[in-house]
C-alpha cells in the first residue's frame, strides 16, 4: 500500500493534468469570444499548452502550488521549465524567434528574484539581463548534485555551447504570470461563461457536455503521434451546436444514451413488452423497442437530474401523447366491434403500434425531434398502462399478474 506521501504526490500530479485541461479548455473559449477562428490549441504536445493563432506560436507551461509557496532562483518549476525550453530550442524544435514561452504560476514571486524580472512585457520591473544574471548566479551558487536540478542546470548550460549562444534569446522569449488562477478559480470561469452561453439555469449541464466532448477530443490527441490540435473551426461547431441544443426550443441529446446498447432478455418482465408480446410482434422488432426504451428513459432521466425540463412540462408531453393514441385506440375498437376474432384484434393492434414505430413523431420540444425520445416515451407509457395496443390489453395483462401476486 502506498504511503502518505506517495499518495499525496499521486493527488498532485492527477490535480496537475485536471488543472492543465481545465486550463486549454478556458483558452479555447476566450479564443473563440475573439471572433477570429484562425487558432489551434494542443495539450501535451510541444508543452502543456501550445496555441498557434496565424502566424504566432504561444508555449505555456502551468505550474499549481499550495498557497505560500515561492518561486525562488533554485525552484525546481522554474528550472525544470527552462530545461524543456532550452532543450527544444538547442535541438531546434522550436524556432525561438517565432515563439512565446510563458510560465503560469500560482506560486509567489519574490522581488528582485529571476521570475520577478521575466514579468510580461509591459511591467517596469521587466529586466531580461537581470533575470540572467540571477539565474547564472543561482546556478554557480547550487551544491545540489542529485535529483532534477542537475539536469536543468546542464541543459541551460548547454545553450550557450557551440556557436549559436541562446541564453539570452530564450530570456527574451520568456514570461512569467504569478498569481494564476488554480483549478477552482479556472472552474469558476469557466462557469461563467458558460452562463453567458447559455444562461444559468442551463450552465452546469452544459460546462459537463462542453468539457466532455473536450477532454476525450485531447486525450484522443495525446493518443496518436502528431496527433491534430483542437481548431478554432472545430471547437466554433462544437460550442455553436452545444448552444442550439440548450435553446428555449430544444433539449440536449447526449451521444452516450442515444449509443447505448440494451438486452431484451432483461426486460422480459416488463409490461410494456407483454403488451408487445400479446399482439404478435417479432422478437428482432421487441429488441428494437426495448432499446427505445432504455434511451427515452435514461435521456429523460438525465433532463430531469439536471433540471432542464420546466415545470409540468413532462406531464403535458405525455398528455399529448395519450390523446393520440386514444383517438386511433377508439376507433380501431369501433371498427372491430363486439364479435371480432382474436386474429382480427391482433391484426388491428399491430397497425397501432406500427403508427407509433414508424409515424409518431412528437417531439417534446420543437427543436429536439430525436426519433427514440417519442418511442421509448410510448412504450414507457405502455409499461404503466396507460396506452396500449390490443383492444383487451388492461383485463389481458391484470389477468397475467393476477397468478404471480397471488403467490
Amino acid at each position: 500500500m502506498a504511503d502518505a506521501g506517495e499518495q499525496y504526490e499521486a493527488s498532485a500530479s492527477a490535480l496537475g493534468y485536471l488543472f492543465q485541461f481545465a486550463k486549454a479548455l478556458h483558452i479555447c473559449i476566450e479564443q473563440w469570444m475573439s471572433g477570429d477562428m484562425d487558432w489551434s490549441v494542443a495539450v501535451e504536445a510541444a508543452d502543456d499548452i501550445e496555441i498557434h493563432r496565424g502566424p504566432d506560436t504561444r508555449l505555456i507551461q502551468l505550474k499549481q502550488r499550495a498557497e505560500g509557496v515561492r518561486m525562488t532562483d533554485l525552484s525546481e518549476d522554474l528550472w525544470k521549465t527552462l530545461r524543456i525550453w532550452a532543450e527544444a530550442a538547442k535541438d531546434d524544435r522550436i524556432e525561438l524567434a517565432e515563439t512565446k514561452l510563458f510560465l503560469l504560476t500560482t506560486a509567489e514571486i519574490p522581488e528582485g528574484s529571476a521570475a520577478f524580472y521575466l514579468q510580461p512585457r509591459g511591467s517596469q520591473d521587466r529586466d531580461e539581463d537581470r533575470a540572467l544574471d540571477k539565474l547564472r548566479e543561482a546556478r554557480k551558487s547550487s551544491k545540489a548534485t542529485k535529483g532534477s536540478l542537475p539536469k536543468c542546470f546542464e541543459a541551460f548550460d548547454n545553450l550557450d555551447r557551440g556557436d549559436r549562444p541562446l541564453q539570452r534569446s530564450l530570456m527574451s522569449r520568456i514570461e512569467i504570470l504569478s498569481g494564476t488562477p488554480d483549478i477552482t478559480e479556472v472552474r469558476t470561469a469557466l462557469r461563467g461563461l458558460a452562463a453567458f452561453a447559455v444562461g444559468h439555469d442551463a450552465a452546469k449541464a452544459f460546462l459537463v457536455r462542453l468539457e466532455g466532448w473536450f477532454y476525450d477530443r485531447v486525450i484522443e490527441q495525446m493518443q496518436t503521434p502528431g496527433g491534430s490540435p483542437v481548431t478554432g473551426i472545430e471547437f466554433d461547431e462544437m460550442l455553436s451546436d452545444l448552444q442550439r441544443q440548450f435553446r428555449y426550443d430544444n433539449l440536449p441529446i447526449d451521444n452516450d444514451i442515444s449509443d447505448m446498447p440494451s438486452d431484451a432478455s432483461q426486460a422480459a418482465d416488463l409490461q410494456f413488452v407483454r403488451q408487445l408480446g400479446l399482439i404478435g410482434v417479432g422478437t428482432d422488432r421487441i429488441g428494437l423497442a426495448v432499446r427505445d426504451y432504455v434511451r427515452a428513459f435514461a435521456q429523460r432521466s438525465r433532463w430531469s437530474t439536471e433540471n432542464l425540463l420546466r415545470a409540468g412540462e413532462l406531464g403535458k408531453y405525455e398528455r399529448r401523447l395519450v390523446e393520440e393514441w386514444q383517438s386511433r385506440f377508439a376507433e380501431m375498437a369501433e371498427e372491430l366491434g363486439p364479435d371480432a376474432t382474436e386474429e382480427e384484434k391482433k391484426k388491428e393492434a399491430r397497425l397501432i403500434y406500427r403508427w407509433v414505430d414508424r409515424e409518431a413523431r412528437f417531439p417534446i420540444r420543437s427543436g429536439c425531434d430525436e426519433i427514440f425520445v417519442t418511442k421509448g416515451s410510448y412504450h414507457m407509457l405502455a409499461d404503466e398502462l396507460r396506452v396500449g395496443w390490443h383492444p383487451d390489453f388492461s383485463a389481458r395483462l391484470i389477468a397475467l399478474l393476477e397468478p404471480a401476486q397471488a403467490l
